[in-house]
């Protein structure tokens, strides 16, 4: 898609966001929600595992099905999707840990390589990993998909990094986020466009888990003691105002950066 009339097209067709910062931040707030909200739901509102579980994941397929059926990008709808994926790539996470007692070192090697298989595939059937050319249903499916482990592949090495390896709520938040300055550097000194968002994409979870636990958690676990009900609400009202911002701004408008990687 090297001339205007391609990108043009390509910005119209495209069903996923621009990767603005706007974007970034959302998405690192959607991973705390999911951090925090799932909590909040299981044990403060007292649902159980098992019922915020079959909650959320029938929210998840009923939202996957609106974004896959509509026809063009719209905000709101998509960073729906991508909030409760958050929710469920956590509780997946969580169950394989706290239910079936499965090693942290276990799950994140098993989701890193679900990861690589859902790109390696993509990659063989649709000869890009491009996130700019999402406009069939095919490819918005891998698409999904490699979302989806993203989250629990970053839950499982967030988890890994500040509990079983005992690093903390604050290491951990500057950890990941210096990991993920390293990445950007490396993306503005010429690294691949298409490599660098992935990373990303996968360090945001375990940096949203850990800011959120440091905010909500109490003083005694080493946590700012703000609790889930605060921290969602904050999280969420921001991202509620920032998504109706992009669905009635300039930047509502489905555009795609004209990169030499993609």
């Amino acid at each position: 898609m090297g001339d205007p009339w391609s990108w043009r097209l390509a910005r119209m067709l495209n069903k996923v966001p621009e990767v603005t910062l706007a974007f970034w931040v959302i998405k690192i707030m959607s991973t705390t929600v999911g951090e925090t909200g799932a909590d909040y739901l299981a044990v403060h509102v007292g649902l159980g595992t098992a019922i915020t579980d079959g909650i959320m994941l029938t929210l998840l397929v009923a939202s996957l099905l609106m974004q896959l059926r509509a026809g063009q990008y719209v905000p709101w709808r998509y960073w729906l999707t991508v909030v409760l994926v958050s929710v469920v790539g956590t509780q997946i996470t969580d169950f394989l840990t706290d239910k079936l007692d499965i090693s942290l070192y276990v799950s994140t090697i098993v989701f890193a390589i679900a990861l690589t298989v859902t790109f390696a595939v993509w990659y063989a059937v649709e000869r890009t990993l491009s996130i700019h050319t999402i406009f069939t249903r095919r490819r918005e499916l891998f698409y999904w998909t490699a979302i989806l482990f993203t989250f629990a592949l970053g839950t499982a090495a967030g988890d890994l990094a500040t509990e079983a390896l005992q690093l903390g709520f604050r290491l951990g938040t500057v950890l990941f986020g210096a990991f993920i300055a390293i990445t950007a550097l490396a993306y503005f000194y010429g690294a691949n466009a298409i490599l660098t968002f992935w990373i990303a994409y996968v360090l945001t979870r375990p940096l949203g888990a850990s800011f959120g636990d440091l905010l909500s958690q109490a003083k005694t676990y080493g946590g700012l003691g703000l609790g889930t009900i605060v921290t969602s609400a904050a999280f969420l009202g921001t991202i509620v105002i920032l998504v109706t911002w992009l669905s009635f701004g300039e930047n509502g408008r489905q555009g795609a950066p004209k990169t030499a990687n993609d």
